[in-house]
């Protein structure tokens, strides 16, 4: 069985739209493309390299898909455009896609249960990169075995964020972390099972806290 892995990098206020250039993804008039730019360090660069320094294929949405087709290919004379051009890639699409790229499979129906099935497959880790769209659909079932978020210290107010309409509930489990010396908070995640709830309130209400209760249950049932 392999695992698929969401390496994500992230603003503060968690846009991952557009990291790596201005024209990489400019939909809904996003203009900080290229956010990232100037905060690579060299633990960073360590890290970076130890996650990709195992066998993987890719797993990519049609947007980052296009973005890699058009650039890596291209590029093929350094250590990762070498390892992208000659590995497996697997695009999730459920509209028109150039597979011309070396090695591509197109995944463009009953995707869920198409990507468990790739995903029981023996063969190396499936790595995600970008892929905003395909990183919901991964969390909605949850498919994700680890999650890479690497916060960047600048907040955008605008743009596509990690954690949007495919979060569910689910308590997840630090299990590396550094930062950089730009300011960057690198973490692993791995699922931890569901939601642990508990409370600091006492078994004694008083009745102050049953005025307020009842207060809000007014003001949301009006709401």
């Amino acid at each position: 069985m392999r695992n698929i892995i969401v390496t994500t990098f992230l603003t503060m206020d968690g846009v991952l739209q557009s990291p790596g250039g201005p024209q990489e993804d400019t939909t809904n008039g996003f203009i900080w493309g290229g956010w990232q730019f100037g905060y690579s360090d060299e633990p960073s660069r360590e890290a970076l390299g130890k996650i990709m320094a195992k066998p993987f294929d890719l797993l990519l949405g049609r947007k980052t898909y296009e973005i890699f087709a058009a650039y890596w290919p291209y590029n093929g004379d350094n250590p990762i455009g070498e390892k992208f051009n000659r590995i497996n890639k697997y695009v999730v699409a459920t509209t028109p896609v150039d597979t011309s790229w070396a090695h591509t499979t197109l995944i463009n129906e009953d995707v869920v249960n198409e990507l468990k099935k790739l995903k029981a497959q023996d063969g190396p880790d499936l790595l995600v990169n970008g892929s905003g769209r395909l990183i919901q659909t991964l969390l909605e079932n949850r498919l994700v075995d680890i999650l890479y978020t690497w916060i960047y210290p600048i907040t955008l107010g605008k743009g596509k964020k990690l954690f949007a309409e495919g979060t569910v509930a689910q308590q997840w489990k630090l299990t590396e972390s550094l930062i950089s010396t730009t300011g960057m908070i690198l973490a692993k995640y791995e699922p931890d099972g569901e939601v642990r709830i508990g409370s600091y309130v006492s078994n004694e209400v008083s009745d102050a806290e049953i005025e307020r209760r009842e207060k809000w249950k007014k003001e949301e049932d009006k709401a």
